[in-house]
């Protein structure tokens, strides 16, 4: 599985296979694909800050 941590709180972990469905991320989706304006649902940081694990 491909995951993803928030590098500023290290507490969101995001996996694309699985993806977010709290969100309305499906699965499959990257990152980068993230809607601009996403943030860490747990400390608000920008999609910037999903580092792959």
């Amino acid at each position: 599985m491909t995951k993803y941590v928030c590098d500023v709180c290290n507490a969101y972990e995001y996996i694309v296979e699985k993806g977010d469905p709290d969100l309305n991320i499906p699965a499959g989706t990257l990152p980068a694909d993230f809607p601009d304006d996403w943030e860490c649902p747990v400390c608000g940081a920008d999609k910037s800050h999903l580092q792959k694990a």
